[in-house]
């Protein structure tokens, strides 16, 4: 997850091909063969959002989620890291992710708890008021399971 050190995070609009509403997500993806996790996320930070000049940052969270995409099932294990960036204009470059992707925006993190657009994580208010507060966890995420 971005973080700007005026406390906000970046987050991807996202329209579902089935037609459902749209809904908030952090920037990032899949691991793809042989990839490391920190090559994987300078990856997709390069291609979802131009960036390439960052620090992968600390684990926040982690979730195994499992859901329908069009016509896919899928099943993936994510882990969510703070990047603290200063603010920028991201520009999209992966062309399967630019087909659902609706906007880019910048969120206040004191207006995460108080949106009532859906954000993913569903608990992204309270991982970055604690981050924020508390710092880092000390030990890993448990692994917080969701099946849609």
């Amino acid at each position: 997850m971005l973080l700007t050190p005026d406390h906000e995070v970046l987050l991807m609009r996202l329209r579902p091909p089935d037609g459902s509403a749209c809904f908030w997500i952090a920037p990032g993806g899949g691991i793809e063969k042989g990839e490391s996790v920190e090559g994987a996320l300078r990856r997709e930070l390069r291609e979802e959002l131009g960036l390439t000049d960052f620090a992968c940052g600390p684990l926040v969270w982690r979730r195994h989620h499992t859901f329908d995409w069009g016509p896919r099932r899928i099943s993936q294990r994510e882990e969510y890291r703070i990047v603290h960036v200063n603010r920028f204009d991201p520009v999209m470059s992966d062309p399967v992710e630019a087909q659902v992707l609706d906007c880019f925006r910048w969120w206040p993190v004191d207006d995460l708890a108080k949106t009532p657009e859906q954000l993913t994580p569903l608990s992204l208010a309270t991982i970055m008021r604690s981050y924020l507060n508390d710092g880092p966890p000390k030990d890993t995420p448990g692994e917080e399971v969701l099946v849609d």
